[in-house]
């Protein structure tokens, strides 16, 4: 019984969106190693819809309650590497600054780490509705710059960097704000 359970646990529908979320990347970066105009378009369409997924995993763990420690973790953990490795690998096709991505990259590394400093002494640090913001603009940014080449008259490479100008100032922003959230709790807790 208690093997069904943990079972359950791990693989329920929102861990399930999540782990095909992860296993998209390699599919992405595929994709992103025949820079042409149809392996972008295969890679944005692949990128989109895995970000799909991050919108319903949360939806059908509140839905179903199965909330689980492991859907917490694996679902920005997903996230992070979905975004993370689709803009890395838009360095080299010289679609992106190679800084931007750094601070973007940068930024998610230093929160988890901060994420996991905290969980470490019973702090939890949520999710803001700012770092959601942040993680839309990076989705649909990093799409734009996915499609890069011009569709029904649309630049989408102009349209994706401008998003990802809108998406980095959210990410140092909401950065900023979980480091402060956390010297908050901290000195709360000193007193």
């Amino acid at each position: 019984m208690k093997l069904k359970r943990r079972k359950e646990e791990i693989f329920n529908i929102p861990n399930s969106l999540s782990l095909a979320r992860i296993a998209s990347v390699p599919l992405i970066i595929f994709f992103l190693l025949l820079p042409n105009k149809l392996s972008s378009l295969f890679a944005a369409f692949i990128f989109s819809a895995a970000s799909l997924t991050d919108f319903l995993d949360g939806f059908f763990a509140r839905r179903r309650r199965t909330v689980t420690v492991i859907g917490r973790l694996l679902d920005p953990m997903a996230d992070k590497l979905l975004i993370s490795a689709a803009l890395i690998m838009l360095i080299p096709l010289n679609r992106v600054p190679a800084w931007m991505v750094f601070l973007i990259v940068g930024r998610e590394i230093a929160v988890t780490g901060l994420r996991g400093i905290g969980s470490s002494r019973g702090i939890i640090i949520n999710a803001s509705p700012l770092g959601k913001y942040k993680t839309s603009f990076q989705i649909v940014a990093t799409a734009g710059l996915l499609l890069h080449y011009p569709y029904l008259g649309v630049d989408f490479h102009k349209v994706g960097m401008f998003l990802l100008w809108i998406a980095l100032i959210l990410t140092l922003w909401s950065g900023m704000v979980y480091f402060i959230q956390f010297y908050k709790i901290l000195s709360e807790g000193e007193e």
